[in-house]
């Protein structure tokens, strides 16, 4: 690859180094702003580029950091069905002028928005629908190469070809920008495939397939090679997942995944549109965790969806790609040896001496009477249970602090918790601030998690602050057992924390999630606590591959309630994988007591398969009900 322009080269090392939001539909919002569709939407950059405009602003003001002009059917085959063919460049360059203005208008807006880079893409789509026609080769090279020639000089950071079907418009575009590059123009571009539904179902010519075969024609041809990837359109957030995964690690720089909002989904006797705001959210966090640098939206994706996106996604990918810089030891400071585990707290000599640990989980209350929380706890040890798990603001909901909540709970029903400490709402110095209030309050089981974004909960226009993530929190505390603050300044005492992490058996890109494990325990991971488990196998295989850790591990165990329980669980619940076979037995039940009956069942099943496999299991109180565990745990 040539040396990139100074734009495009800045995209390129935000997308190597932190995630990009792209924009979402135009064609979608311009319907939705009653230009229908016996109109042409591109010269619409002509006789309506206040509206063209005012959809450009409201991405911006949703988090859009690369905005897509409005050019995707800009070239001359298609323009001619409208009678604009002549008039093919001046819709083109409209198009950049009313992206440079929507941008320079929200950079003067405030000073927090002219420190945002924000980067133009000249949209350019196939020549005929889906790149098929009867034109000849050099012809539909020569449409594009105009097409491309009038948006680059009117200043597009870089060419978007968007929805690419067929290797022969793949390999047409390319030629374009080598047309293009024999006039002195270094133009920079991507390459967007479009998946189809035979992509999902893997026949025939799957988009992994066609995307190596493209890759194999630009190493044959030297051919000009694209500075980044992407795959748009076609599919929705959930169905996009499978080509995403294929192609991630097949190509060979940034990808870019932009789904549209997909057809509704059978529930019952209802159709539904699944594509909320969240569940797109939810998406794009599976598409960066197995590796995509850049997201955005297509068909039916629109500012509402980017919004919701680009503040929840943001920083907490962000907090995943940065190391944390600890401070020098002071001259004061010195590390001292770490306590014994056995000596930190019971589940420490538990742990340390490889016997049988039951935990169960308990969410805090939303009001602050913990005296019924404090008796099912009390209720709980006498059953035998070893201690009791307190979720940090599970799904980004507000709750009672989850340490009064452990601290109350130690104190008045006499049984050790585990608390879930993750890095979503406080800062790097409030987050020690806490932990050192850990200490003081005895609370020493600690199992450090990231969290989920705000966003994806109650609290819309709450913050995530995501300083760190679980890997550093765990490096902080393994310091602060040293005697040493974050900063390098010495404590008055160490701490004496057990430090706990999760793993997530069920995560989309297996490898990436082991990679990490071996990362937390790395920084100081002393136990382990799964995602809950519905199939047993998937839990044993993960095992297998960390089991050179030799970290106990804890397997998280959810006692299905009821049919609509388990739907809820599986369409619903970040990281939880609920498999088809559960739910067909689930749903063979008419009553919720039978249905209540076989989610026992299957958690007893669980965990009679994995007993010998781990440390010990922590199990959920569906609603809070510990008549549940209790038939679970019996």
């Amino acid at each position: 690859m040539t040396s990139l322009p100074t734009s495009a080269a800045a995209l390129l090392e935000a997308l190597q180094n932190s995630v990009v939001i792209f924009d979402g539909a135009m064609g979608t919002e311009l319907y939705r702003n009653h230009i229908f569709t016996n109109c042409c939407f591109d010269e619409l950059n002509l006789s309506r580029p206040d509206l063209v405009e005012k959809i450009h602003r409201s991405y911006l003001e949703a988090g859009a950091e690369v905005l897509t002009t409005n050019t995707i059917g800009a070239n001359t085959f298609f323009l001619q069905k409208f009678g604009f063919s002549d008039k093919m460049e001046g819709i083109n360059r409209a198009g950049v002028k009313i992206a440079q203005k929507s941008v320079s208008d929200f950079h003067a807006a405030s000073e927090k928005n002219a420190k945002k880079q924000i980067f133009i893409a000249g949209s350019v789509g196939p020549v005929g629908v889906d790149g098929e026609n009867h034109l000849p080769d050099d012809e539909i090279v020569s449409i594009l190469a105009n097409q491309i020639r009038a948006l680059w000089d009117a200043g597009a950071d870089f060419i978007l070809f968007e929805t690419q079907t067929t290797l022969r418009s793949l390999k047409l575009s390319v030629r374009a920008i080598a047309a293009l590059a024999k006039e002195g123009k270094n133009v920079p571009f991507i390459l967007s495939f479009r998946p189809r539904e035979t992509d999902v179902k893997e026949t025939p010519v799957p988009l992994h397939d066609l995307a190596r075969d493209f890759l194999a024609l630009l190493d044959e041809k030297a051919y000009p090679r694209p500075f980044a990837w992407g795959i748009n359109c076609g599919l929705g957030p959930d169905e996009m997942l499978v080509p995403v995964e294929k192609c991630v690690g097949l190509l060979d720089a940034p990808l870019v995944v932009q789904p549209e909002a997909g057809r509704p989904r059978k529930v019952e006797v209802r159709s539904i549109s699944m594509t909320s705001p969240e569940f797109f959210t939810e998406y794009a966090k599976r598409y960066i965790s197995v590796g995509v640098r850049g997201v955005g939206g297509c068909c039916g994706i629109g500012p509402e969806h980017i919004l919701e996106m680009a503040r929840s996604v943001k920083p907490l990918a962000n907090a995943r790609l940065k190391e944390l810089e600890f401070g020098a030891l002071s001259p004061s400071a010195e590390e001292f040896p770490p306590k014994p585990l056995a000596e930190r707290s019971e589940l420490g000599r538990k742990l340390a001496e490889k016997q049988w640990v039951t935990s169960v989980e308990l969410v805090p209350p939303r009001g602050f009477d913990l005296e019924p929380t404090v008796e099912k706890c009390r209720a709980l040890r006498e059953f035998g249970v070893d201690c009791i798990n307190i979720p940090d603001g599970p799904r980004a909901s507000c709750k009672i602090s989850p340490l009064v909540t452990a601290d109350r709970i130690q104190r008045g029903a006499n049984i050790e918790t585990i608390l879930h400490f993750c890095s979503r709402d406080k800062n790097l110095i409030g987050m020690q601030s806490e932990l050192l209030g850990c200490a003081a309050c005895g609370i020493n089981n600690i199992l450090f998690i990231t969290g989920d974004p705000p966003k994806l909960g109650d609290y819309p226009d709450a913050t995530g602050v995501f300083d760190t993530d679980s890997v550093g929190l765990t490096r902080i505390q393994q310091r602060m057992n040293r005697g040493v603050d974050f900063g390098g300044k010495p404590l008055p005492k160490p701490t004496a924390a057990v430090m706990g992490v999760g793993l997530d058996p069920t995560a989309l890109d297996r490898q990436r999630e082991v990679d990490r494990f071996f990362r937390k325990v790395e920084a100081g991971a002393e136990f382990a606590i799964t995602q809950p488990v519905f199939a047993p196998e998937i839990l044993l295989e993960i095992l297998e591959q960390v089991k050179s850790c030799n970290i106990p591990i804890i397997a998280g165990i959810w006692p299905l309630a009821s049919y609509r329980n388990a739907f809820f669980m599986k369409t619903e619940v970040p990281g939880v994988v609920v498999p088809d076979s559960i739910m067909e037995r689930m749903e063979r039940h008419e009553t919720k007591e039978a249905q209540l009956a076989e989610g026992i069942l299957i958690a007893r099943e669980a965990i009679e398969q994995i007993r010998s496999h781990v440390a010990g299991i922590q199990v959920s109180a569906p609603f809070g009900n510990i008549d549940i565990v209790k038939r679970v745990l019996s």
